[in-house]
């Protein structure tokens, strides 16, 4: 048996021959189950999705609709056993077929596994490339998945959100696909030939026959529909140069940046101008030798820079900060347009996993979470993301909540800032969740992880965040997010001092980045290794605290290229003065360390090593409450430190109270990347001050 919701909702035996689903409300039923990917649906949500005013008897009907499928589906199910299709599971129901037996999930599997094509350079001296094999064999896989559209997805499920959500997402999926197949068979260097039936004919210009005339054909359908998509504008041009027709090709390009200029007010992206600088060059890349992958395309017209952008992202160094600026032009841009789908999708489109609390540029960060919370407003979901209209785009409004958790990370925050921050981390994974989409559920989850500073102590909370990513990146082979989960993880064991743990973490980090290319994780890695090396300094046979610091100081060479300066500012000589508190030594006094954020907290150590103590007390005074972010267990040590030093009671007291539920946890850890030693350690000499006083 099979279920097929790429067209009107149907089963079919293994023969072929339709089942008889019953009415709309059975076949709504079903839709929902598959919609749901093998998770289960609450009785009360099948009931919300269903009818928009439940009648009294809803979970009775939909009872006897979920007894009419089964009895449809397993008509030879002896009465007594347990339904094998749709399942009873905790407060209900779960659809249990193999994903190759639903057309939706088989075509989104396809799909994911064209997506991950290797990162191969070529060039035209190079032997036969392996995988052009590789890549005419998924672009057959996409020719195959994409026969399966029969017409909308749920075509027959009207006037239903969730229907109206999913066909939109499904048919973002579909576009895709056909643009991939599309660059597979350009990029496989022989599209015009080995991939028709066979007859190559003679070596000259084989023009419009075979594939290269039905590529071309299908490609100008697709933009002639879909004009906003820039990617397929590029795609029309190369497929219409490999036919021999370099001019239509150029003209393809002018016209598309007439469009984007003239509608838009946009002009083209990178890609594009490259392409056309590249025809009228007549450049071998455009002969099939592949210049590398550059992923499966961006889907609406300024995404051409975010997917670059996110691209970039991943790269670090100069790349990571013109990823930033290119990211908010594009989001200007598509603000433009006027158009509220584009400019959603554009701002939610820049998923990059991030792990650190403070961000690298703080103005364009609160740029970018304005332009969500407007886009939000005009989507009517609100600008804190109230989502209780059922006919609000969900996917859409998850993705600028996951936004504004992940952006909301400067430590100059306001409270109602950090308040807005939060609740949206947390409709934004309930959305995520609803939506049964795994690449968004994790985005969701990164805006959770990154608002979980809440107070002291919480690294246990992390962990389980960081354990349930990972866990959906490598089930759904989200590889950028199983770093993250890694990173998440290796954050937390520090934090809790298992440094064995955290050392496995780093390991499977180091391991994924080398296939995903993420050079800025064996830099986090490192400052990881030089963080243990100082909590070992302090153990009989260990390494010296001389050798610790040498650590540190590569760590910190490496950092300073990373192009993070939200991470790389102060941290160096906070991690020196951690050492020295370890090993019960005053603080650095070097006048050249850049104490950047946590300069507030370390000053009155810094005048008491000094012997300035009336500077230090007046220092220690001043000191603000510490941001709420990977330090802020550091930074109450420092002042519970202080403190005791100075005999302030009152401080003490304050800082021991912040500090008590993080008693188990060492300070600084949480970063993954140093240590001031155990909390517990700092805390019983605030309490005894406080006691004292």
């Amino acid at each position: 048996m099979r279920i097929d919701v790429l067209g009107a909702v149907r089963a079919l035996r293994d023969d072929g021959s339709p089942i008889d689903l019953g009415g709309p409300r059975h076949r709504e039923v079903l839709a929902r189950l598959v919609a749901a990917e093998g998770r289960m649906v609450t009785t009360d949500t099948l009931v919300d999705d269903l009818w928009t005013d439940p009648p009294a008897r809803a979970v009775g009907a939909l009872r006897t609709f979920v007894a009419a499928l089964r009895r449809a589906l397993e008509p030879d199910r002896p009465p007594r056993d347990a339904p094998r299709v749709i399942v009873t599971e905790g407060p209900g129901y779960a659809l249990r077929l193999p994903r190759e037996d639903v057309d939706a999930h088989r075509f989104q599997d396809t799909l994911a596994r064209a997506r991950r094509r290797p990162n191969t350079v070529t060039g035209p001296d190079t032997v036969p490339n392996p995988d052009t094999v590789t890549d005419l064999a998924r672009a057959a896989d996409l020719s195959a998945a994409l026969k399966d559209w029969r017409g909308p997805a749920y075509a027959d499920v009207t006037g239903a959100a969730w229907a109206q959500r999913e066909r939109t997402r499904l048919e973002e999926l579909r576009l895709e696909a056909v643009e991939l197949r599309a660059r597979l068979l350009l990029d496989s260097g022989d599209s015009g030939d080995s991939y028709d039936s066979g007859d190559s004919g003679d070596s000259g210009d084989s023009g419009d026959s075979g594939e290269g005339a039905g590529l071309v054909a299908e490609l100008g359908a697709h933009v002639a529909e879909h004009p906003w998509r820039e990617p397929a504008w590029g795609l029309l041009a190369r497929a219409l140069y490999r036919a021999g027709r370099q001019a239509d090709a150029l003209a393809t390009l002018r016209r598309a940046r007439a469009m984007l200029v003239d509608q838009l007010g946009l002009d083209p992206g990178a890609e594009l101008r490259r392409l056309e600088t590249d025809i009228l060059n007549g450049a071998a890349t455009l002969e099939g030798a592949r210049t590398g992958w550059r992923g499966p395309g961006v889907r609406l017209g300024p995404r051409t820079t975010v997917d670059l952008a996110r691209t970039l992202a991943l790269a670090g160094g100069d790349a990571l900060v013109h990823s930033r600026r290119d990211r908010l032009a594009a989001i200007q841009a598509a603000e433009r347009t006027g158009d509220l789908s584009l400019t959603a999708r554009i701002i939610g489109a820049y998923d990059v996993p991030a792990i650190w609390s403070r961000a690298d540029d703080p103005e364009q960060s609160r740029a970018v979470v304005a332009a969500a919370e407007r886009t939000l407003t005009a989507l009517g979901t609100g600008s804190t993301g109230s989502t209780g209209n059922p006919d609000g785009p969900a996917d859409l409004s998850a993705r600028l909540l996951a936004t504004v958790a992940v952006e909301s990370r400067s430590a100059d925050l306001s409270a109602a800032e950090l308040g807005r921050a939060r609740q949206a981390a947390q409709q934004a994974e309930a959305l995520a969740r609803g939506l049964a989409d795994p690449a968004l559920l994790v985005f969701a989850l990164n805006g959770v992880f990154l608002q979980s500073f809440t107070r002291p102590g919480l690294a246990a909370v992390r962990d389980g965040i960081g354990a349930e990513i990972l866990d959906l990146a490598a089930r759904h082979e989200l590889p950028n997010f199983a770093v993250l989960g890694r990173l998440v993880r290796l954050q937390s064991a520090s934090a809790l001092g298992d440094l064995d743990a955290a050392a496995s973490h780093a390991e499977a980090a180091e391991r994924l980045a080398a296939t995903t290319e993420a050079p800025l994780v064996p830099v986090l890695t490192g400052w990881f290794r030089a963080r243990a090396t100082a909590s070992r300094s302090t153990e009989p046979g260990g390494p010296t605290a001389a050798t610790a610091a040498a650590h540190y100081r590569a760590a910190e060479n490496a950092l300073q290229r990373a192009g993070m300066p939200g991470l790389h500012r102060g941290l160096f000589a906070l991690a020196l003065l951690g050492l020295r508190l370890l090993h019960d030594r005053p603080a650095p006094t070097d006048p050249h360390l850049d104490w950047g954020p946590y300069r507030p907290w370390a000053r009155p150590l810094v005048l008491l090593a000094q012997e300035r103590v009336e500077e230090a007390r007046t220092a220690l005074a001043a000191v603000p409450e510490p941001a709420r972010d990977h330090m802020q267990e550091a930074m109450w040590c420092l002042t519970a430190r202080a403190a005791v030093r100075l005999g302030e009671p009152g401080i003490a007291a304050r800082a021991g109270a912040s500090l008590r539920g993080a008693r188990a946890e060492h300070a600084g850890a949480a970063s993954g990347m140093l240590t001031l030693g155990p909390v517990a350690r700092y805390l019983v000499e605030a309490e005894a001050c406080a006691g004292a006083g």
